[in-house]
């Protein structure tokens, strides 16, 4: 639990999604603050994967599917290709762009949705070595999303606290994403 999703977004089945959505892209967005882009790029766990190269490859992943769901779907290889380049920031890809780009794709998929006459509308999702393809409702996009972007999220919280310490909370409290607690009143 990165964040506690604001109730009054959850009025509708579409605001409560894209408020949870947002709210797991919220923590990979927190991972790489305060970082130098030394330490945004280091791979300083288990995992060979950095903070860069996460949000590269939630960016990426958004970009892809809100393409897929519009049936902007290019040549298999090629998207094979990007999906493996995700992983690897280039030099010019800073933290700060990288972040800019989240953004701008975040607010594109967030407008496509918001669009939708409704999340039942369907679109055909390709076969992917891991994925059968077929057809999937605009739901099942968000929903697939927030599990992914949330496992991100997860896997980001890891390798920062191994950087520096700060665990999500931490992160959540130092950025103002939600003011820290009283805990004063767990002693009452």
């Amino acid at each position: 639990m990165p964040v506690i999703v604001n109730p009054e977004a959850c009025q509708d089945e579409r605001g409560a999604l894209l408020a949870y959505l947002d709210a797991q892209r919220g923590g990979i967005r927190r991972a790489v603050h305060g970082l130098t882009e030394e330490q945004a790029r280091s791979a300083p766990s288990a995992s060979a994967l950095s903070l860069s190269a996460l949000l590269k490859h939630a960016l990426t992943g958004e970009r892809g599917w809100l393409g897929t769901a519009r049936g902007e779907v290019g040549d298999p290889k090629e998207q094979m290709a990007q999906w493996e380049d995700s992983f690897r920031p280039a030099e010019d890809e800073t933290v700060e762009v990288l972040l800019a780009r989240y953004e701008e794709a975040a607010r594109k998929t967030d407008a496509a949705i918001r669009a939708l006459p409704s999340l039942d509308a369907t679109f055909e999702a390709p076969r992917y070595p891991w994925d059968e393809g077929g057809t999937r409702t605009w739901r099942w996009l968000i929903l697939h999303m927030i599990e992914e972007t949330a496992r991100h999220a997860g896997h980001a919280d890891i390798i920062r606290e191994t950087i520096d310490g700060k665990g999500a909370f931490d992160l959540v409290f130092e950025t103002g994403a939600m003011p820290e607690p009283d805990w004063s009143v767990l002693d009452r």
